[in-house]
C-alpha cells in the first residue's frame, strides 16, 4: 500500500490538516520549553479528529525522537541515583496505564482526560511554593503515578519534575528529568509495540508526516528559551491547558 493510499485512510481534509499542525506545533513549543506537557497541549485538539487510543501512541513516536534530542544536549548533568530510583516505578506504571488505555471506552477517557489536565492546571496555577525537599520515598508514589499518566493521558512529566526540583538544583533537576522523559517514552513505545498498536500502518504514516511540525516546534520552544522566562511562558500554557480541560468535560456533559 502506497504512503498516500495510506494517509487517505484518515479522511482530513486541508482545514483539519491545518489544525492538526498547528496543534503539534504548538505541542513542542511547550516541550521544547518545559520538557513535557505535549499531550496535554495537543490533547484537546487532537480528539477532534481521532480518539485518545490513537493520540497517546502518535504523541509517544514523536516524544520519542524530541526527548533524545534533548537528552543528547544535556547528558552530563543527569542524577544517575535519582533515575534509577525513580525508573522501576515508572516502568511499571506506564505498564498499567497502557492497561487502562486499550480497553477503558474512549468517551470514559475523553473525561478522564478533561479532570486529570484540569486538576493539573489547576494545581499548577494555585501551588506556588514547592515542597523545599522531598524525601527519597516520594519517588515510588510519583514515579508510579507519573508512569501511569504517562502512558494514559500522554503526560507524567509534572510529577517527575515536582519530585526533581525538590531534590536537585535546576540544571540536574532538568537533565534528569529528560533522561527520564526519554526512558519512558522507550518503555511505553516497547508496550504500544508488543501490544500491536503500530500494526497501524496509517498511525505510522502520520507520525513521518507530523515530524516537521514537531521540529518546528522544538526549534521555536529553544529560541523562546534564550527569550523569555521559562516559568512565565508555562504559566501562561497553564491557563490554556486548564480551558482545554474544562472543554473536554463540556465536551462529554454534551454527548
Amino acid at each position: 500500500m502506497s504512503p498516500v493510499e495510506l494517509m487517505s485512510q484518515w479522511s482530513f481534509d486541508g482545514m483539519d490538516w491545518l489544525v492538526i499542525g498547528l496543534g503539534i506545533v504548538v505541542a513542542y513549543i511547550v516541550f521544547g520549553i518545559a520538557g513535557f506537557g505535549t499531550a496535554l497541549v495537543a490533547g484537546p485538539l487532537l480528539i477532534l479528529f481521532m480518539p485518545l487510543s490513537k493520540i497517546i501512541p502518535l504523541l509517544v513516536l514523536l516524544d520519542f525522537v524530541a526527548a533524545f534530542g534533548n537528552l543528547l544536549q544535556a547528558r552530563r548533568d543527569v542524577n544517575k541515583p535519582e533515575l534509577l530510583r525513580l525508573l522501576p516505578c515508572m516502568a511499571m506504571g506506564c505498564t498499567l496505564g497502557m492497561v487502562f488505555l486499550l480497553n477503558l471506552h474512549s468517551d470514559l477517557l475523553l473525561l478522564l482526560m478533561g479532570l486529570f489536565i484540569s486538576a493539573y492546571a489547576l494545581y499548577s496555577l494555585a501551588v506556588k511554593a514547592r515542597p523545599a525537599q522531598l524525601a527519597a520515598g516520594w519517588s515510588i508514589p510519583m514515579g508510579t503515578v507519573g508512569g501511569l499518566f504517562g502512558a494514559l493521558f500522554g503526560s507524567g512529566g509534572f510529577l517527575y519534575a515536582i519530585y526533581l526540583n525538590s531534590r536537585l538544583p535546576k540544571d540536574a533537576a532538568r537533565a534528569t528529568q529528560s533522561a527520564l522523559i526519554s526512558c519512558s517514552t522507550v518503555v511505553r513505545l516497547s508496550l504500544f509495540l508488543i501490544a500491536g498498536v503500530y500494526a497501524d500502518l496509517p498511525l505510522l504514516m502520520l507520525a513521518v508526516c507530523l515530524l516537521p511540525a514537531m521540529a518546528l516546534g522544538l526549534w521555536c520552544g529553544r529560541r523562546l528559551t534564550m527569550r523569555m522566562s521559562r516559568e512565565a511562558f508555562v504559566r501562561l500554557v497553564t491557563w490554556l491547558v486548564l480551558a482545554s480541560g474544562i472543554a473536554l468535560i463540556g465536551r462529554y456533559l454534551s454527548t
